[in-house]
């Protein structure tokens, strides 16, 4: 009797254990998928809808989008580290001219199992509404647009953010040459292939 409740107490504190320990159950990767496929549709219906960014007579041609498939080992969590000064840059752009941005601070995360960075921006002298991210990668200018792709990030207020390149998207001057987009700044070239989000027009 004693034997079988000592069994019975090793086994109720082992349980209790790795339930302390394993954390948070990995989110349904089904709904993140249909999610990002619902939000990828939507774009496609808007601009089909739209006389911008893409001209009447091309949107058979680049309607849909293209995109890698949802990959959600592309969503990390990530740091910004602030800048002290937030020294203003001034970024080349598809026109010729330089667009000024302010360096809020940099992201450091780790992707498959490489730690890398990249640099948040915000538009000089306005109020910090989102993270400006722009970046090239290896995939730049052959699997996806040469001039390099953005994201968007929501400020947070603990300094701890999600970087999902599966939201990662072309700069509008893919499509349109009559836009102007900024390109990203050297220290925003990544020496890895980024596989996931929005493709070279026409891939």
């Amino acid at each position: 009797m004693v034997l079988r409740i000592t069994r019975y107490l090793v086994l109720a504190a082992a349980v209790a254990a790795a339930a302390c320990t394993s954390g948070p159950s990995r989110p349904d990767d089904s709904s993140y998928i249909a999610s990002i496929e619902e939000r990828r549709a939507q774009k496609d219906r808007e601009w089909r809808e739209s006389t911008d960014p893409i001209p009447a007579d091309r949107r058979d041609e680049l309607l849909p989008l293209r995109y890698y498939p949802p990959d959600p080992s592309y969503a990390v969590p990530a740091q910004l580290r602030l800048s002290d000064d937030r020294p203003v840059v001034e970024l080349p752009t598809s026109t010729g001219t330089l667009r000024k941005m302010q360096v809020v601070g940099t992201l450091e995360f780790t992707l498959n199992g490489q730690q890398l960075s990249l640099g948040a921006l915000s538009p000089a002298g306005e109020p910090i509404r989102a993270l400006f991210v722009p970046f090239a990668d290896q995939t730049t200018g052959e699997e996806t647009y040469k001039a390099g792709r953005y994201l968007d990030i929501q400020p947070t207020t603990t300094g701890i953010y999600t970087i999902d390149f599966n939201d990662a998207y072309n700069p509008t001057c893919a499509y349109n040459a009559t836009y102007e987009c900024p390109f990203p700044p050297s220290s925003n070239r990544l020496k890895v292939p980024i596989r996931a989000g929005e493709k070279n027009p026409g891939v």
